[in-house]
């Protein structure tokens, strides 16, 4: 197994990381913080102007088909910010569902214009019983001739603020399926949740009328494979933040005196430090090992359990041990820290929290029956 990157995929990182270091400096990421409107009107056009949109979308509906691992290199640098927005959700979440789950006319309508940056899209599968499994999911879509009608809730739902359109997942009949709703039709309406990463939210459907072209049917197989394929991203994202934590306490350990020398000499904050690499190194690990295999078309499914439950515990708990070294200069908004011990937070449950991961790792090693 060869972890690392090939020349397509250094081209990828120098080209975030030059984003990082210059579109999205601390100022500007405490802004977007307070204002995440403001995204949309500005890293997002530079986003789609370097084509990351349209990286996980394949050539045939308007993308450059990158692999996974390609995808997850940039996130890897995104993730360093940690740089807020909806690229995970709608250019590779949204965008993997679509191609799993919808027939030929969706995949045409939409893929070529979320891989231009036109159209935004969010998955909204929580509720009020927060999970990710099926038995999660209590909204009921009614039939209504040939098309739908939702009312209902869904909470947690991650970037819709910023959404043009949402992939919803509701009951019908005896499965689930999952519909495009217009984010700006009559009766949706949605709420930023305070405390949470920016476009976080709650999303309230009345009476929401969606066509019969709008619906994929029976998609929950499908929607699981989409999720299990895009989660190493997720996690990669992961990876470049908890290295960023790590760099943080090791400079401010070299730097911060107390007692006469550098705290970088107690034993104690030796520990925190020592804590943060194994939490560095695992969750870089078993990510790019998941990302490898799903690449290389074996079976990944084991590998990206693991990654997504060792990825979520790495970067919360990396945000807690830089707390202990940076004690009350952690918790000043300016410094930066708690943007990330926010962003490790709000995603800890995204696609699944670890417990969730670690129960679905007995089934995928065959240790209990599906």
């Amino acid at each position: 197994m060869d972890l690392s990157l090939n020349d397509t995929q250094q081209l990828i990182q120098d080209s975030a990381r030059d984003f990082v270091r210059g579109a999205c400096p601390r100022d500007m990421l405490l802004k977007l913080d307070r204002d995440p409107a403001a995204i949309m009107t500005g890293i997002w056009k530079q986003m789609t102007e370097l084509g990351w949109t349209g990286m996980a979308i394949p050539e045939a509906y308007g993308g450059t088909g990158n692999s996974m691992t390609d995808v997850a290199v940039l996130f890897e640098e995104l993730g360093a910010g940690p740089v807020p927005g909806p690229l995970f959700s709608s250019a590779v979440l949204c965008a993997r569902i679509l191609l799993e789950a919808g027939g030929d006319a969706l995949k045409k309508a939409w893929l070529p214009r979320i891989a231009s940056g036109e159209r935004v899209f969010a998955l909204a599968l929580t509720e009020a019983q927060y999970g990710w499994s099926a038995d999660g999911i209590r909204l009921a879509a009614k039939s209504l001739g040939a098309d739908f009608v939702l009312s209902g809730t869904k909470l947690f739902v991650h970037d819709a603020l910023h959404a043009t359109d949402l992939l919803v997942a509701v009951r019908a009949g005896t499965g689930i399926s999952l519909m495009r709703v217009d984010a700006n039709a009559p009766g949706v309406a949605v709420r930023a949740l305070d405390g949470f990463i920016a476009g976080m939210s709650e999303v309230t459907f009345d009476k929401v009328r969606v066509s019969a072209g709008d619906v994929m049917p029976g998609a929950w197989d499908s929607l699981q494979r989409a999720m299990l394929a895009a989660t190493p991203v997720l996690c990669a994202y992961k990876v470049g933040a908890c290295k960023t934590v790590y760099d943080m306490s090791l400079n401010y350990a070299r730097e911060r005196t107390q007692f006469g020398q550098i705290i970088g000499r107690f034993a104690r904050v030796q520990d925190h430090i020592i804590h943060m690499v194994n939490y560095v190194d695992s969750a870089r690990w078993t990510t790019f090992e998941a990302l490898w295999k799903l690449d290389s078309g074996m079976d990944a499914a084991a590998s990206i359990h693991v990654a997504k439950s060792v990825s979520s515990e790495s970067y919360m708990r990396a945000c807690d041990y830089a707390h202990e070294v940076h004690a009350g200069m952690g918790v000043v908004r300016e410094y930066g820290l708690t943007l990330h011990t926010k962003m490790s937070r709000s995603l800890y449950h995204c696609l699944g929290a670890p417990k969730a991961h670690r129960k679905q790792l007995e089934t995928a090693l065959g240790l209990v029956a599906a």
